[in-house]
């Protein structure tokens, strides 16, 4: 098979399996969420159902990512990912069988979600650390844009096709179809060749635990930025996902339909860039990150100040833009600066800052926008994310970091 005019990490067949992998869980993962939902709202069609089974799913990730991370750096981080996606392939499955059948209940759900929850507890971690394994470290940028561009390819797509599959078969075929991808991509890991792993002594979890933590903690670049997503995690969370629908549905002209064609114009931005980034190297990848992350707030601005869909879309493009550039970066930064034996543990302190934000976010604007005016609380939310996104760049770590020089190795 010719490869020439391939991306140089898809002329790795180590990474074109890992690559096939992601693509078809990420296509149905992408599927789940409206699948989930619709098949709550089917039992009782009660909101609080679905954040109870939503919750339960967030809330187990939570609690099992630092177990994830030190189980993703102890053992094969290919059979770790393979183990969660046969987990999550079971659960969903399961769960499918039971609303095609008509004989599941919410607590059900719940159970069956809090499960599928800690499945992707172990997945994340051990994700972040695989890349660096199935691809020359001199084509890591690439390879992490390639993943985000199916991501957000699959973004667009993925619910699309979930809502046409709710309606035409109903929720549990759509939850079927998300359980046959994890199945594939199962399959598809065991393609990959590795060398054997050397031993290494195991220590406690507990010290190990804190093996991660003296790792995350040493670097300022990694906390201060972890630090500071945190707080831009909640921003942003709060004001897209909870004040963006309300400023919508009130503002004439825009609507529901106006505000999905400017999420969707978000998503076709991180689409385009990461394309671009496959062939444009960030030599300062948290410096370009950090000052490209500060285009999320203009959107949020102008929701506040004079939301209409076309300047909305064409702000919200540049933000997706913006957050391409930064996922590729932080990913990037993280598997060439990070020692291998400890990257998954630093990878689940950033996931757990991250996640642990987004329901305060939520919760927190959601309160705002009863007491004060809505656009206006989105004004201050923009003009807070750029404030505390040009911070972190106060850091002379985070302004300095280049990227690491390695040699190429044999493709195998």
């Amino acid at each position: 098979m010719r490869t020439a005019g391939l991306p140089a990490p898809l002329r790795d067949r180590r990474f074109t399996w890992y690559f096939a992998a992601r693509l078809v869980a990420t296509f149905g993962s992408s599927m789940a969420p409206i699948a989930l939902a619709f098949a709550v709202l089917h039992i009782d069609g009660q909101a609080s159902s679905l954040a109870l089974v939503l919750g339960v799913h967030t809330s187990a990730t939570v609690a099992c990512l630092m177990f994830g991370g030190v189980i993703a750096d102890r053992l094969p981080r290919i059979a770790v990912l393979q183990t969660a996606h046969v987990v999550t392939a079971l659960t969903q499955g399961i769960a499918a069988v039971l609303v095609i059948r008509g004989q599941v209940s919410v607590p059900t759900l719940a159970v069956i979600e809090a499960v599928n929850g800690a499945a992707g507890a172990f997945a994340m971690p051990a994700m972040a650390g695989i890349v660096p394994l199935v691809v020359d470290r001199a084509d890591l940028q690439e390879a992490n844009a390639l993943l985000s561009f199916a991501r957000g390819t699959l973004r667009v797509l993925g619910p699309a096709l979930g809502g046409a599959l709710v309606v035409s078969v109903g929720p549990g075929w759509a939850l079927a179809v998300d359980a046959s991808t994890y199945a594939v991509a199962v399959a598809a890991l065991a393609m990959i060749r590795l060398p054997r792993e050397t031993a290494r002594a195991r220590e406690g979890f507990v010290v190990e635990l804190r093996e991660g933590w003296s790792e995350f903690v040493a670097r300022q670049w990694v906390w201060v930025i972890v630090l500071t997503f945190g707080a831009l995690n909640a921003i942003g969370m709060g004001v897209v996902s909870v004040i963006g629908p309300l400023v919508a549905l009130r503002t004439p002209g825009l609507g529901e339909a106006g505000w999905g064609f400017a999420l969707a114009a978000d998503a076709a931005g991180g689409v385009v860039m990461t394309l671009l980034l496959v062939r444009l190297r960030l030599e300062r990848p948290l410096l370009i990150g950090q000052l490209a992350i500060v285009l999320m707030a203009p959107p949020m601005v102008l929701l506040g100040v004079a939301p209409a869909v076309l300047p909305l879309a064409a702000t919200f493009f540049v933000s997706g833009l913006a957050v391409a550039v930064f996922t590729v970066a932080w990913d990037t930064a993280l598997q060439e600066h990070i020692p291998q034996q400890l990257l998954s543990r630093v990878a689940a302190y950033d996931s757990l800052g991250s996640y642990v934000a987004i329901p305060i976010g939520t919760v927190a604007f959601g309160w705002l926008a009863t007491r004060y005016d809505a656009g206006r609380v989105a004004v201050v939310g923009g003009l807070a994310y750029a404030a505390i996104a040009l911070l972190a760049l106060l850091s002379p770590q985070v302004r300095g970091l280049r990227r690491a020089e390695t040699p190429r190795r044999p493709a195998g």
